[in-house]
């Protein structure tokens, strides 16, 4: 599974919308999440109270556990979802696994209706997990002995590029996923991720599969990140810690992806803060460099031109008006003096 809920939300939104319409709708709507997880949802105005859910995922088992054990207990885990609301088609709608009939006239009011929406969207999720759950306890049950004779591992598909194994060992129960990813940044993300992973107990991380995986198709084997691996003990399957065992095993391939895309997102964060902080260096250094020629041409034309002011300008205009007339070679001619002229 690629999502972290166990309730789909296109479902839930679509029960939604025919539980609180007002007149009778009429839908016949088909669609995938997640690639392997299909629905079909049916309603007619004819019988609005009336509603047909059908649902299929990709399964492909190998090993002891067949399909229809494991579905004959899950019939009995979905009865209980919701008492007097749901009820099992047999045989179920062409192409799919189960198919629902929902009497929405029985669903409570209020509160407690969102509540068993909620639960019927969360039917997919019941469904992988209760496999996986019986997988788990008829793989525990068996002696080491019987183990060593069917060391067959068991390979378990919810999503098509998604596979993982689980098989016996003395003591214990193993998971081992392989993990491919065609991103080059993913690739360098995730492998740091899981040898760090490798530091907490009974979760190991080798760029090889593990021996008991030889003979496995040659395409689940070929990894770009290596195998993670986790020891599953008697304790991890025993009361409630079943539920949340199955629900780590089913999510493990979404938490990566998740940490991932977090790790990527929060490194490119610090890269654009980091070229920001860049960008305005080099922007205040290079207004620091015009200012600092600005002022230099402004001293160098100081220095240069010199205007003088106030009582300086007065005084030099003086001087030069006294200079001029010192150097004046013409005659200054006083009218009426003519007559007094004396021969020296």
């Amino acid at each position: 599974m690629a999502y972290l809920e166990r309730s789909s939300p296109t479902l839930k939104e679509t029960l939604h919308k025919i539980y609180r319409a007002e007149k009778p709708i009429e839908i016949d709507q088909h669609f995938y999440e997640f690639g392997s997880i299909q629905y079909h949802i049916k309603c007619s105005t004819s019988d609005s109270n009336i509603v047909y859910v059908s649902t299929s995922t990709l399964l492909e088992t190998q090993g002891t556990v067949t399909f229809k054990e494991i579905l004959s207990h899950t019939y009995e885990v979905i009865k209980k979802i919701a008492v007097g609301v749901i009820d099992i088609v047999d045989p179920p709608r062409l192409g799919f696994q189960l198919t629902l009939k929902l009497h929405l006239d029985n669903i409570p009011r209020g509160k407690e209706a969102i509540k068993v929406i909620t639960r019927i969207s969360e039917i997919q999720a019941l469904i992988l997990s209760s496999q996986l759950k019986e997988m788990l306890k008829v793989m525990n049950f068996q002696d080491d002995s019987q183990a060593m004779n069917n060391n067959r591992p068991i390979r378990i598909v919810y999503h098509p590029s998604e596979p993982f194994y689980v098989f016996k060992q003395p003591e214990k129960l193993t998971a081992v996923f392989p993990m491919n990813f065609t991103d080059n940044s993913d690739m360098v993300i995730a492998t740091s991720f899981f040898q760090e992973m490798e530091k907490a107990p009974r979760c190991n991380w080798s760029p090889i599969p593990p021996f008991q995986l030889r003979g496995e198709p040659v395409q689940d084997l070929t990894t770009s990140s290596g195998f993670v691996s986790f020891d599953i003990t008697s304790r991890h399957i025993e009361g409630k810690s079943l539920d949340k065992t199955v629900w780590n095993l089913l999510n493990f391939y979404a938490y990566v992806k998740y940490h991932i895309k977090c790790s990527r997102g929060y490194i490119q964060r610090r890269m654009r803060k980091r070229m920001d902080s860049l960008v305005k260096l080099l922007i205040n250094t290079s207004l620091d460099e015009e200012a600092h020629q600005k002022d230099g041409r402004w001293k160098y034309v100081k220095e240069r031109v010199k205007v003088p002011t106030g009582k300086l300008m007065m005084k030099q205009r003086c001087k030069e008006i006294t200079r001029r007339v010192k150097i004046s070679k013409f005659r200054i001619k006083i009218n009426g003096c003519a007559r007094f002229r004396f021969n020296q």
